[in-house]
């Protein structure tokens, strides 16, 4: 599987791939991930990249999806973690080079140090249900197994019994999603440690089990400890995870996928929340934040809504309600080229529909692997001022609190009223 030719795409760039190198189940494929685009011409299928990055594993070439802007491996890891809202990993167990998969290659090994260190610390171990047949009578009778398989013979006995054992179900995800990312890495190095460390853990007979076991998943003081390893090992199995970072149909097809842009967003998210707080303000309400769009086919009124809405008090009591700020996150290039006409239009909507005249502002906050930039979009009309859009390059070479002073200081200029 991994001796197929590669083909290389960069974000937003195409190529065009043989016709013989791609079969109707690859083509079925690449439609139902969505992570390039797909159009036929008589040279071939041309294929495009969008925001997705990683390797799709096709029946006759690797297909590698290289992100447009580059953040390097270990700074990745720290803006996953930040957006997970994770705990740094410990620096002495990392190894997490950018292989063969690319970034997305780092959530395996994000995976595998979390679980080393939970072996370091010592399994949690707990009385676990075992289902078992013997001669004599150990623990309780299962009397309904008895009764429907042994027809009331007693030189067999079904046992139920607990045994105090590493088997509990925390152990099991690790176990399970170790396994499933071994069998999809396709670094020889990091395929033997997820095999090695796996082999320490208690196993499923199918990993995918383990997202039932996720889906019901509740955390203690006693179990704490796991929930960064299950927040990898729900992207690792496909069911999303926190942030929703890796896509499930990837993972099914034995390939790795990373969503960089929406990485971004729950980024940018966590940033505008924390330096709102800090500043006196708060998320916005789903139901205080809305612009809902009437008069359409049918009766669906679909909402119109930033990535992140911030709400502030008044600048006087009992002046009016609350005061809007609408962010917006871009993974565009925009140290580079101009904001485009479509988001110049979006940002507009949101001041028109969030905010006060005498302060018409939003912010558009996107990656700059330079370093910072801030610049302002002033857009006029005849009557005057229409609104600000303030144009923030966080530099993604810092760690993501850092990274984040840019738009710390533009929330605070609008909080006391010094945003034009």
């Amino acid at each position: 599987m991994h001796d197929r030719p590669e083909v290389v795409l960069t974000g937003f760039t195409s190529k065009t791939v043989p016709h013989s190198r791609l079969s109707e189940e690859d083509l079925k494929k690449l439609r139902e991930l969505k992570a390039v685009s797909i159009s036929g011409n008589r040279h071939g299928y041309a294929l495009k990249a969008g925001d997705t990055s990683g390797v799709i594993q096709l029946s006759r070439v690797r297909l590698v999806l290289q992100p447009k802007l580059p953040v390097e491996g270990r700074r990745l890891i720290h803006w996953l973690c930040y957006a997970n809202r994770q705990p740094e990993p410990n620096e002495t167990l990392r190894n997490w080079p950018i292989g063969r998969d690319g970034y997305a290659g780092l959530v395996p090994a994000a995976l595998l140090n979390e679980c080393r260190q939970l072996l370091e610390q010592g399994l949690r171990r707990d009385y676990v249900l075992r289902r078992s047949v013997d001669t004599t009578l150990r623990g309780r009778l299962d009397v309904e197994a008895q009764a429907t398989r042994c027809y009331g013979a007693v030189n067999r006995l079904h046992l139920q019994t607990f045994e105090y054992e590493d088997g509990s179900w925390e152990n099991l995800v690790c176990g399970a999603a170790l396994t499933v990312a071994s069998q999809r890495s396709t670094d020889p190095r990091q395929t033997q440690m997820l095999l090695e460390t796996a082999a320490r853990f208690p196993t499923l007979r199918q990993p995918m089990e383990a997202l039932s076991l996720l889906a019901r998943a509740q955390y203690t003081q006693l179990n704490l400890h796991y929930r960064p390893a299950h927040a990898w090992a729900r992207m690792v199995l496909g069911g999303g995870g926190v942030t929703d970072l890796l896509n499930p149909y990837g993972n099914g097809a034995k390939s790795l996928l990373l969503r960089l842009d929406r990485l971004w967003e729950n980024v940018v998210q966590r940033m505008a929340v924390d330096a709102a707080t800090e500043l006196g303000g708060r998320a916005a309400r789903m139901e205080e934040g809305k612009i809902v769009t009437s008069g359409g086919i049918g009766d669906r009124k679909p909402p119109f809504r930033p990535d992140v809405l911030m709400a502030f008090p008044p600048l006087a009591e009992g002046t009016g309600q609350s005061r809007f700020l609408a962010v917006d996150a871009k993974y565009k290039g925009y140290a580079e080229k101009n904001v485009d006409s479509t988001d110049r239009h979006q940002l507009l909507t949101y001041i028109v529909g969030y905010t006060d005249p005498d302060h018409p502002v939003a912010l558009v906050v996107y990656p700059s692997p330079q370093g910072a930039v801030h610049r302002n979009l002033r857009i006029e009309g005849p009557r005057g001022l229409m609104g600000i859009i303030k144009v923030l390059g966080l530099d993604t070479r810092l760690a993501p609190k850092d990274a984040a002073e840019p738009l710390r200081r533009s929330m605070a200029a609008f909080a006391s009223a010094n945003s034009l």
